[in-house]
């Protein structure tokens, strides 16, 4: 059921009007676990005499609604209906008569302490004890939970925001601070963004500048740690404007989140997002910043404009890290990083899709599923890897890449379908007449609706992942005295290169030997045992669910319960969940920590142990 003829997710009647500015005036309520206040939001219609708006909405108290004008207002008849388990509601607002080419709601509403876009922490859940902690996460569709909207990436408005919070705790927006005093904070969105970029967090919060626009945000116990290990954010924001074109949103900053944060990253405007799980201590995963920094054009710029077609935010995203890795590092890195990316997707399509096999499209139909359902690495690698297909094929970066900022210099500050991007690449590269054979050759339905993993796999430099499938192939073939003799293990891998060649491990169908004994000298001898790098340690427990090592089950757990990013956490239970000895052991744990979850996780994870939340 599609709930709207631009987006099967919204209600909203965004082909009629829409919001192209919200003023918010918000407080904070730590004590009831709330958000109350006013959203007034400027409409322009496109259709004359409208009768009714409908605004997506989700577990929101309504107070009351009135229409603005120079006269003043005028209260208004609403209702809300139509809920939808992890979808939401619909609000129906009816209006007077005649409706002019502009309308402004205010909206008085308090949020649920539920809300599925908001994490409350208590001060123990926090590294420094003392303070509560809030942040959001809209995306997918959770605004709706935090302010009545329309809830569809087709839509993008300016917004500004009064924040009213406790005086010891820093409030931050998705968005520039243009005014503050102890306990109010105000902010200024002046760049057009989709409901899903609104973003929030309230904490004890300090920050160390990294760059000429960019500071770090994060518990005071973290931020020279933080601000270390993304000292090269200047870095990447120079290599992705050489590649997409001038930075729009003024200022580039970066929060460290508690480990709650489900995702590696948010690319909420101003104010990237990040996992904690990515303070490596040595850069390693400062990628996922590279990849953030992309959104800012890709996604955040140019936006999907229903989540069906999500790769044109994620998969473009993913190609422009691949290719700020490139600059700074070479092309052999660049390779091997989309080369880990397909090792990521066939991991994905045989555990997490193996049951779904119509969600490894690239498009995808969301008539019957929710997008957090339906979220996946798919629409990341399936999707760069599609775009590195058709640069290879049509004459390589410097033919590629003038086009590319061209794409984003056309569709800028608009939302976009899969249609839009193909007839604009026919429309540039038919320009010279020698192309005509060469788009003949591509194969959109297979690539756009095929399933599985990508029908071309482009000729990448393989140098430095030949090395970690020998290292694979050394621990999965051979017994303990073999790999003790082999000059092989004194080899050095870098931290990307150890990533991988435990990613391909764990890929053997089989692995001789493996004990105890065998996974203990893996860790000794590649420091698996002693790492803080999340993505080892991730790769490390789950050999040892695979090994069936039972009394290894307290580290197993230890790791779980340290961050709730879902890539992480989703298949170390998805695992425990298919070992009968470790299942109950893992819903046990689940049900004691899943409250530390947000919702999203928290759902999702229910889903890959087979029980339902209500069982839970």
């Amino acid at each position: 059921m599609r709930l709207s003829p631009l987006d099967p997710s919204s209600y909203s009647n965004a082909q009629e009007l829409i919001i192209r500015h919200v003023d918010l005036d918000w407080t904070v309520n730590f004590d009831k676990s709330t958000i109350s206040g006013t959203a007034t939001l400027h409409f322009k219609l496109t259709k004359k005499d409208l009768e009714e708006v409908f605004l997506d909405v989700s577990d929101l108290t309504v107070s009351s609604v009135a229409a603005k004008s120079n006269a003043g207002e005028v209260p208004l008849d609403w209702d809300i209906g139509g809920t939808i388990e992890n979808i939401g509601s619909k609000l129906t607002i009816y209006l007077p008569t005649k409706t002019n080419d502009e309308l402004t709601l205010v909206i008085a509403y308090e949020t649920s302490p539920k809300a599925s876009a908001l994490q409350w922490l208590t001060p123990e859940q926090t590294f420094g004890k003392k303070h509560p902690y809030l942040f959001s996460q809209c995306q997918a569709i959770h605004a709706r939970s935090i302010l009545p909207c329309q809830d569809t990436p087709a839509v993008k408005f300016t917004y500004n925001a009064t924040l009213r919070h406790p005086k010891e705790v820093t409030g931050l927006m998705s968005a520039i601070k243009v005014d503050s005093e102890p306990g109010v904070s105000k902010f200024q969105q002046k760049t057009p963004i989709p409901s899903y970029l609104l973003a929030i967090v309230v904490g004890a919060l300090v920050s160390k500048p990294i760059g000429p626009i960019s500071s770090v945000w994060a518990e005071q116990e973290q931020i020279d740690e933080a601000a270390e290990e993304f000292s090269q954010t200047a870095d990447f924001i120079a290599k992705a404007e050489e590649i997409c074109g001038p930075y729009v949103w003024e200022r580039y900053d970066l929060l460290v989140m508690p480990p709650s944060f489900p995702f590696g990253g948010m690319e909420n405007p101003c104010l990237t997002f990040v996992t904690p799980t990515l303070l490596a201590g040595d850069k390693s995963l400062a990628t996922v910043v590279a990849h953030e920094i992309a959104h800012s054009w890709t996604g955040n710029l140019v936006t999907n404009r229903n989540f069906e077609h999500f790769w044109l935010n994620e998969g473009f995203t993913v190609f422009v890290e691949g290719k700020i890795v490139g600059r700074l590092s070479g092309n052999a890195s660049r390779d091997f990083h989309a080369l880990h990316g397909l090792s990521e997707l066939s991991d994905c399509i045989k555990t997490q899709l193996a049951d779904t096999p119509e969600l490894t499209k690239l498009v995808v139909d969301l008539s019957e599923c929710g997008p957090d359902d339906a979220f996946s690495t798919v629409p990341y690698i399936k999707g760069s890897t599609f775009l590195r297909y058709l640069e290879d094929l049509l004459g390589g970066p410097s033919k590629f890449e003038p086009f590319f900022r061209a794409y984003l210099d056309r569709f800028k500050y608009q939302s976009v379908l899969t249609n839009d991007f193909k007839q604009m690449l026919y429309e540039w590269f038919r320009e010279d007449p020698n192309n005509e054979v060469l788009l003949e050759r591509i194969n959109w339905d297979l690539w756009l609706f095929g399933e599985g993993m990508p029908p071309v796999i482009p000729s990448y430099d393989r140098s430095m992942l030949e090395a970690c499938l020998a290292h694979a192939t050394l621990w999965a073939e051979n017994d303990l005295d073999t790999i003790k003799n082999s000059p092989l293990v004194k080899q050095s891998l870098v931290s990307v290169q150890l990533i991988e060649f435990l990613a391909q491990l764990l890929e053997k169908k089989k692995i001789v030997d493996l004990t105890a004994e065998k996974v203990a000298l893996l860790g000794e001898t590649y420091g698996f045992s002693t790492t803080k790098n999340a993505e080892l340690r991730f790769r490390f427990v789950r050999l040892f669910i695979r090994a069936r090592l039972i009394e290894k089950m307290d580290e197993i757990l230890a790791f779980a319960n340290s961050n709730f990013r879902m890539k992480f956490v989703r298949p170390v239970y998805k695992e425990l969940g298919a070992w009968p000895q470790a299942r109950p052991i893992a819903i046990e744990n689940y049900n004691r920590v899943k409250d530390q979850m947000m919702t999203v996780c928290a759902y999702t994870v229910a889903k890959d142990l087979g029980i339902s939340d209500a069982s839970a």
